[in-house]
C-alpha cells in the first residue's frame, strides 16, 4: 500500500477512535435522572422547583411529579414514586411519625431525621430557617389600637375582639385549647366560622378582627395584616427541608450539597414573598422559582 495513502487511513481511524472516545465520555459524564415530588399547594411546589432547578444546573436530568396530595406525598416516596420533596419538619413529627408536638427547631429536626432513617430509609437534609407554622393573623389597625405584639396580648384583649374562626381551629388539640392551655381562654366578643380562603378578605372588610393563619401566607406581605409573635411557643416549627430516599443519595452524594445551599438561602419572609406573588399577583411558580433560583445561585 502507499506510504501516503495509509497514513491517510491511519489517520482517519485514530480520528474516528478519537470521537467516539469522546461521544463515549460524554454519554457516561450524564447524569441520572432524579424524580421531584411536591405537594399540591403553591409554596410547595415553589420550593420543589427550586430543588428542581438546581439539581439540573448541577447536571441531573429531573421528573417533575408535583401537585400530589398532601396525604399521600409520604406513601410516593416510600413507594419509590418519587426520589424526593420538600417536607416540614412538625408534619414529620407529628402527621407521619405520631409523636407529641416539641417546640425547638433542633430538637424536631433531630428526631425526624433519626426516626425516617430507622423507619423509611429516608434522609432529612439540612431544614431552612424557613418555617411555615401555625399562627395568629391580626388587622394592623386594630394591633395599634390596643398594643397588641404578642398572643399574650391579644388574650388580654380577647374581649375587644371578633374572631373569624375556621370551625376546626376551634376543637383542634393543636387549635383554641393548645393556646387555652398556654395563655389562658379567649373570651372573644363574638366568633364566626368563615372557609379559609375568605379570612383575608373578611378581616379587611372589618367583618373581624383576628383569625388563623399559616406564618407563611403571601397576605402577610400586606401591612394591613400583622402576624402575632407566640410569646409562650405554643406551636411546633415547621421548618422546609429536602428529604430523599438513601439509595439515591447514596448513589448520588453530590445532591447533598446541592440542596442544602438552596435550604441555606430559605427564610420565612423570602418565602412569604414568593407565595405572594402566586397567590396575589397571579404570576406562575415555576416563573417565580425561577427568578428566585438565579438570585441564590
Amino acid at each position: 500500500m502507499n506510504k501516503g495513502i495509509k497514513s491517510i487511513i491511519t489517520l482517519a481511524v485514530t480520528g474516528a477512535l478519537a470521537i467516539g472516545a469522546l461521544a463515549g465520555c460524554g454519554t457516561s459524564a450524564k447524569k441520572d435522572t432524579i424524580r421531584v415530588g411536591s405537594k399540591d399547594y403553591t409554596e410547595n411546589e415553589i420550593v420543589a422547583e427550586i430543588y428542581a432547578l438546581a439539581l439540573e444546573d448541577a447536571g441531573y436530568q429531573v421528573e417533575r411529579k408535583f401537585d400530589i396530595g398532601s396525604s399521600v406525598v409520604h406513601t410516593s416516596l416510600i413507594n419509590d414514586e418519587l426520589d424526593l420533596y420538600p417536607e416540614y419538619t412538625g408534619t414529620g413529627l407529628i402527621s407521619v411519625l405520631g409523636l407529641e408536638p416539641l417546640t425547638d427547631p433542633q430538637e424536631v429536626y433531630d428526631i425526624v431525621k433519626e426516626k425516617y432513617e430507622e423507619q423509611f430509609q429516608v434522609t432529612w437534609l439540612d431544614y431552612s430557617a424557613a418555617n411555615d407554622g401555625q399562627g395568629l393573623v391580626i388587622r394592623t389597625d386594630v394591633a395599634e389600637k390596643y398594643g397588641i405584639k404578642t398572643i399574650s396580648d391579644l388574650q388580654k384583649h380577647a374581649s375587644e375582639l371578633r374572631f373569624a374562626s375556621q370551625g376546626e381551629f376551634d376543637e383542634r388539640e393543636d387549635g383554641i385549647p393548645a393556646l387555652e392551655a398556654a395563655y389562658g381562654k379567649f373570651d372573644w366578643k363574638s366568633s364566626k366560622v368563615y372557609d379559609n380562603s375568605l379570612k383575608y378578605q373578611i378581616l379587611e372588610n372589618d367583618e373581624a378582627d383576628v383569625a388563623p393563619a399559616y406564618t407563611t401566607e403571601g397576605h402577610l406581605t400586606d401591612k394591613q395584616f400583622t402576624l402575632l409573635e407566640d410569646d409562650k411557643q405554643v406551636w411546633p416549627p415547621y421548618n422546609l427541608a429536602p428529604i430523599i430516599k438513601d439509595g439515591v443519595l447514596d448513589a448520588h452524594k453530590d445532591i447533598a450539597e446541592v440542596l442544602n445551599k438552596v435550604s441555606s438561602a430559605l427564610t420565612t419572609e423570602n418565602i412569604t414573598g414568593l407565595n405572594a406573588k402566586v397567590d396575589i399577583d397571579g404570576e406562575e411558580y415555576a416563573d417565580v422559582a425561577k427568578e428566585f433560583y438565579d438570585s441564590i445561585k
